[in-house]
């Protein structure tokens, strides 16, 4: 029923929620896409938080979810922040990849669970890509960051997951849990601006949080209600 609503609704992602029966967090969420179940949208789990602090009160709530751990997302000035786990990634190839995205970038980042940062000069280059999403798709579920410094933002990026159900994301949260890490280090600071170049657009806060139990990303930004609506299931 989750995945037929989320090819009904034919977004790029879908979030929902129940309470949690295990009493480990507030509520359970889940997200898809139009095809699949997916492992971790962080811009769907901010509007879910917005949703339910602003029918519910409070200051902060908490999210148990099936491959991503516990999320939180907490009122922050007039918006939200949202603490995601910090993705690492390394020095790596996918020259398959590199030859479908339409221009070669300065460095290459994996990570261990599809995540792959691409590295270009300048946002131009960014804004410029024009990579073969039919290709990409057949490559498997993985996340295509292409990345460059800003020149409004600290950083700007296009995000695409062609193999996910979504050929271009809006404003994509896991793939800022990545940037964050990758670019804190490159900028010598933990707390910088974003900027994602899609269609729509989006800008974020990027803040990286060294913490004993892992390194989290708190992404920060404002959210809107701009629909209501109901679902009718037969039976």
């Amino acid at each position: 029923v989750l995945q037929a609503i989320g090819e009904e609704n034919n977004f790029a992602e879908t979030a929902f929620v129940v309470r949690d029966a295990t009493g480990e967090c507030d509520w359970e969420l889940r997200w898809f896409t139009p095809t699949t179940e997916i492992r971790l949208c962080g811009h769907a789990t901010l509007a879910s938080g917005h949703v339910l602090l602003e029918r519910d009160g409070g200051e902060r709530v908490t999210f148990r979810t099936r491959r991503a751990g516990n999320l939180e997302v907490r009122r922050a000035g007039a918006g939200y922040e949202l603490a995601l786990p910090a993705i690492p990634t390394e020095p790596g190839a996918f020259p398959e990849a590199i030859a479908l995205l339409g221009a070669n970038p300065q460095e290459t980042w994996l990570s261990e669970d599809r995540y792959g940062i691409y590295l270009f000069a300048s946002e131009d280059a960014v804004r410029a890509l024009r990579p073969d999403l039919r290709g990409l798709g057949a490559l498997g579920d993985h996340q295509f960051i292409c990345t460059a410094p800003g020149r409004d933002t600290d950083i700007v990026s296009r995000v695409f997951v062609p193999g996910g159900g979504v050929d271009e994301d809006s404003v994509t949260g896991s793939a800022h849990a990545a940037l964050t890490h990758f670019w804190a280090a490159r900028l010598g600071r933990d707390s910088f601006t974003a900027h994602q170049a899609s269609k729509r657009g989006g800008d974020l806060t990027c803040r990286l949080a060294r913490e004993q139990g892992g390194d989290r990303a708190w992404l920060g930004g404002p959210c809107v209600t701009v629909v209501e609506g109901s679902f009718y299931l037969p039976g």
